[in-house]
């Protein structure tokens, strides 16, 4: 196998096949990401995707998960999406799931009745970056969506069975746009199905800080206190109509928390308000953080 790097992955995806159905994003517009900025979109020819499975199916042919990058596969023609979901079927026999990155206007480009072809053919999980639900903060770090059209996208994947592992970054709003940012971010989370849910803190790369300065020139970068004052205000607010699988545990979070909502919302409360009370001894050192 040969990939095209940089070459990302959701950290559930560790163990599992990775293939590149696309390079790159296909918007790539989002201020606060530079992960795709030094490659251009681009569609892979599908044969030689094909050949690709061959040997991974010859190599592997007990995997059960796979994920297909780069960075928002969803993008794909539904002809082609639902030709590679029936490629992968057929190769790999023990296949459970497929699974790739999705973005609200990939979904809202397709159909309902796409969304339910590609979830009849294998298509059982997408994982969304949501980021903020203000519009305010959505139009400042150039999301290309509102509210309404998160929302909106989030549904008609729910509806089709779909399952969504949605993210939201805590900080993104700045000290400014603090409250709206997760007032609004619960209201997307509370108006939609998500199965999993996860927060992590706004980390900048060098090469993003001066676009997102940019458009953002109002920012000003919440602390660690101040981010768990955030995460505590979400999680009370959130009263969601389903199970949600709830997790703070990526690299970037000063406090790693996982728990089902709403069952363990009030231990997860407890959790946060623990933390504040202790200070920073409660906190993962920035040595062991990253974005």
């Amino acid at each position: 196998m040969v990939y095209s790097y940089p070459l990302y992955r959701p950290p559930a995806e560790a163990d599992n096949i990775i293939i590149q159905a696309t390079y790159g994003c296909s918007y790539n517009n989002c201020t606060f990401c530079s992960m795709y900025k030094s490659k251009s979109y681009q569609v892979r020819d599908i044969e030689d995707i094909y050949k690709e499975i061959d040997i991974l199916s010859s190599s592997y042919p007990q995997s059960g998960k796979i994920f297909l990058a780069d960075g928002d596969a969803l993008s794909l023609d539904t002809s082609y999406l639902l030709a590679l979901l029936k490629y992968l079927k057929k190769s790999f026999v023990k296949l459970r799931r497929v699974s790739l990155y999705a973005s609200a206007q990939n979904i809202l480009n397709k159909s309902s009745e796409d969304m339910e072809l590609l979830f009849a053919n294998g298509l059982n999980l997408i994982y969304y970056g949501v980021e903020s639900g203000s519009d305010v903060v959505l139009k400042k770090i150039t999301k290309g969506v509102n509210q309404s059209e998160i929302i909106e996208s989030l549904n008609k994947a729910s509806n089709a069975g779909i399952k969504i592992s949605a993210t939201v970054i805590l900080g993104i709003g700045g000290s400014k746009y603090t409250d709206e940012h997760i007032r609004d971010s619960a209201k997307v989370i509370n108006e939609t199905r998500v199965t999993y849910l996860s927060t992590l803190q706004l980390g900048l790369e060098e090469d993003s800080k001066e676009k997102f300065y940019k458009n953002f020139s109002d920012f000003t970068m919440l602390d660690d206190h101040e981010i768990l004052c955030e995460q505590k205000r979400f999680i009370e607010l959130l009263n969601p109509s389903n199970k949600i699988i709830f997790r703070s545990n990526h690299a970037s979070n000063a406090l790693h928390l996982a728990g089902t909502l709403p069952r363990e919302k009030g231990r997860l409360v407890q959790e946060l308000e623990v933390a504040l009370n202790i200070g920073k001894r409660a906190f993962v050192p920035n040595i062991f953080r990253g974005f």
